[in-house]
């Protein structure tokens, strides 16, 4: 009993054969590299945390020198890496202003819960002046 798939013969047949049933169409020129330099200036002068802008501006100028000299594949690639950079330096200086805003709230919560609970604790006119109008 032949246990072998029964397409591996169809596909055998037609793998020495050229398909010609794709056609490729080139639709205008390919796009330029993008080199994200104004993004990697903003990262870098703002907040800037380990760093990420100033590198992201290092591969953003890199991969428009290589624009320049008509390198477009090594452009791309430096353009990949500044926009990966921009987007760690983006996501730092969104969050830490935000956490930051976050604990000065609920340290602000907190501490005014403690000073109304330490007011009470120590506001005994009100409880005394009360017990003596019971005797």
């Amino acid at each position: 009993m032949d246990t072998s798939y029964p397409r591996e013969e169809l596909y055998l047949s037609h793998a020495n054969k050229p398909d010609a049933s794709h056609t490729v169409i080139t639709v205008g020129a390919p796009a330029p590299p993008r080199d994200h330099l104004l993004w990697s200036l903003c990262n870098t002068l703002y907040l800037n945390l380990f760093c990420l802008g100033f590198i992201a501006l290092i591969y953003s100028v890199k991969a428009r020198d290589q624009k320049v000299q008509g390198d477009d594949q090594t452009a791309r690639r430096y353009g990949r890496k500044a926009r990966c950079y921009n987007i760690l330096a983006t996501v730092w200086n969104v969050t830490v202003p935000v956490l930051l805003v976050a604990l000065v709230v609920t340290g602000i919560v907190h501490l005014s819960q403690v000073v109304n609970a330490s007011l009470d604790l120590f506001n005994f006119k009100g409880y005394m002046a009360g017990s003596d109008e019971d005797k």
